[in-house]
């Protein structure tokens, strides 16, 4: 999103608009054990929540913006939200859509000053704040963390790579097909009708994660439900044939 879509939209915008928000210890604590950067941390557990503080977004909220100082990580406990990064030109591209146990913010950028990327609430989004002050010292506390988090990083950075890789090359169609499997693999719901995406993405959106335009996902989307591969309806998408749009997507589809 561009700052002049962000003033449009949400005047003001500003970094760390989270409500202080009463997360239930026994939900903090199934998060962080499922979350890559924690899970090994065993009977350390409480005391990295101790470290943490639950807050909440509305929808549309922003965590934190782009540029502004970036002093916290984030551990997403419930809801959903968009990661959004813009070129020089001011193109935005969806990056990511963060679900529970999913890490954002100074994680991606210790030693440096602003943050890379906008994330904004989907859904009433809660996470688990925590400064990078204190993440510093848990590292120092804890090395299997600082392990992890050198491994957590690589895995982010080498997804971002392949975004950006797969929305420079490719047709329309094998690019919006690639977004919903990754997006139906990580978030589908067994349905009546296949694999149920209950995400308020627009075909806005899905054009910043394809690097396509509004008109030619519609039109893909379109020739998707007429040839039964995916229904959609208000605010959620369900993934019909999934071997069908793995072959869209170019990828072999798994037997």
């Amino acid at each position: 999103m561009t700052s002049a879509e962000q003033g449009r939209r949400h005047s003001p915008v500003r970094a760390g608009c989270g409500h202080p928000h009463h997360c239930p210890r026994a939900t903090r604590m199934k998060v962080l054990a499922a979350t890559p950067l924690f899970r090994e941390c065993g009977d350390a557990l409480a005391d990295i929540d101790s470290r943490m503080r639950a807050e909440a977004w509305a929808a549309g909220e922003f965590l934190y913006v782009a540029g502004h100082s970036g002093d916290n990580l984030y551990v997403i406990a419930s809801g959903r939200a968009k990661a959004v990064r813009s070129d020089p030109e001011g193109v935005d591209t969806i990056v990511s859509v963060l679900g529970p146990g999913d890490l954002c913010g100074s994680l991606w950028h210790l030693g440096e000053t602003g943050y890379a990327e906008s994330v904004q609430a989907l859904h009433t989004t809660c996470a688990l704040r925590i400064s990078v002050e204190d993440f510093r010292r848990l590292l120092v506390d804890y090395p299997q963390v600082a392990v992890s988090a050198f491994d957590e990083v690589s895995r982010q950075l080498r997804d971002v790579g392949d975004v950006l890789a797969k929305t420079s090359t490719g047709t329309v169609t094998e690019r919006v097909a690639h977004a919903l499997c990754r997006l139906a693999e990580k978030f589908g719901e067994s349905s009546a009708d296949g694999l149920l995406l209950q995400l308020p993405l627009t075909r806005a959106d899905l054009a910043a994660m394809t690097g396509a335009t509004t008109e030619s996902v519609s039109r893909v989307m379109s020739q998707m439900r007429r040839d039964g591969v995916i229904s959609t309806g208000r605010q959620w998408t369900a993934v019909r044939d999934m071997s069908r749009l793995r072959e869209l997507s170019g990828e072999f589809p798994v037997l």
